[in-house]
């Protein structure tokens, strides 16, 4: 019972991995795409549109099967959301690392020419 639970949750996250929200995410998690990530914020906007208009299809006799596209409509919508912030604390925590790698390579450098003037 539970490896066929394993192998189903395998096979669903090896499918939900080519979602476009999901490619969104990773790509703005890359270190070139991390300047994306306040910009992608703004793609959950239309999935709010996308709710909103589906829940006012519903209230005004729609059919039910819409109340899923509400669900995934806000979950690709908090998932965008979330992402935005998390993306602007990776971006700090590289650009601190670029900082230090490069006053790094200043001292080693400003060391070895100290070095040299007086051999």
């Amino acid at each position: 019972m539970f490896r066929l639970i394993w192998a189903a949750s395998v096979r669903a996250h090896i499918i939900l991995s080519y979602a476009p929200t999901n490619l969104l995410i990773a790509a703005t998690r890359t270190r070139r795409g991390l300047c994306w990530g306040i910009p992608a914020m703004l793609l959950a906007v239309p999935y709010w549109f996308v709710a909103s208009w589906c829940i006012t299809t519903i209230d005004s006799g729609g059919p039910g099967w819409l109340n899923l596209l509400v669900l995934l409509a806000i979950w690709n919508m908090l998932k965008l959301i979330v992402n935005g912030p998390i993306t602007v604390l990776l971006l700090f925590c590289a650009w601190t690392r670029d900082v230090a790698t490069r006053r790094r390579a200043h001292r080693v450098s400003h060391t070895e020419r100290y070095d040299e003037v007086w051999r």
